[in-house]
């Protein structure tokens, strides 16, 4: 078995594996490569670096290293990011901050957070603007 770093026409990067590198061949001349991302058949070899055993790496590691960001995998790093250093974590304090800014308690600020299905329905019931994000909190751990 070989292991090939993929580009299609359209730039999209993607890994695949094959029996023997004629089986490539054979596979890419019949056209019967496609994009992984948008389905087009125009594929060829990347260039690709060679792989270095330094130890044992978990198949979740393996995968994350070899395999290139899905657009929408990288969309969401890019929200989260963006929500992680635009506003400020409550945690499940969220449901109550929301609703003492939304009174005037306390200055109006972007904050994200956790809250229960319940403590949610009750803040879009009382009119107060919430979103569900589609992603967790980062945990710290020492």
């Amino acid at each position: 078995m070989i292991q090939y770093s993929l580009k299609c026409a359209d730039g999209h990067r993607f890994d695949s594996w094959f029996h023997s590198v004629a089986a490539f061949d054979k596979l890419q001349s019949a056209g019967h490569i496609s994009c992984a991302i948008c389905g087009a058949t125009d594929v060829d070899k990347a260039i690709m670096a060679p792989r270095v055993n330094g130890g044992e790496a978990s198949a979740d590691e393996a995968n994350a290293i070899a395999a290139p960001a899905h657009p929408a995998k990288q969309a969401l790093a890019e929200l989260k990011a963006h929500v992680e250093a635009n506003s400020d974590y409550v945690g499940e304090e969220f449901a109550k901050e929301a609703r003492a800014m939304h009174l005037g308690d306390v200055p109006e600020r972007a904050i994200w957070g956790e809250a229960r299905g319940d403590e949610a329905k009750a803040l879009i019931e009382d009119g107060i603007p919430v979103a569900p994000l589609p992603f967790t909190p980062t945990r710290k751990s020492n």
